[in-house]
């Protein structure tokens, strides 16, 4: 069963990841196992979750991947709010992200509500 590759919150999350990834490689390399690692990993957890979450046999438990996923993505946001702070990337990058990231929540929570 394949069909999260179709799912639109699955695909921005993909999209997110690329990015997270490639804004993140600008950031100081002491953080390269701190909160770059950590950044990365929360990015990859969200799209990993829903996949897992598709997998799943009920709508129960995708609900609760779906959950996972939801929580990852503001664990995410709030460590992209560290990395602005800590001028490991500009405003205009952050708010981007942020905007990106706020989107994929919405859609989240609403395929949650449909489940």
């Amino acid at each position: 069963m394949n069909y999260f590759k179709e799912l639109k919150v699955w695909q921005k999350a993909i999209d997110l990841v690329t990015e997270i990834y490639t804004k993140s490689q600008e950031f100081p390399k002491e953080e390269l196992y701190g909160l770059t690692s950590q950044i990365r990993r929360s990015a990859v957890s969200i799209p990993s979750n829903i996949a897992e979450g598709c997998g799943r046999k009920t709508n129960k438990d995708f609900v609760n991947f779906l959950g996972i996923s939801l929580g990852s993505a503001f664990e995410l946001e709030t460590q992209l709010i560290i990395a602005k702070n800590l001028n490991f990337m500009n405003s205009d990058d952050f708010k981007i992200l942020e905007n990106e990231i706020h989107h994929i929540q919405n859609m989240i929570i609403k395929l949650q509500s449909t489940l």
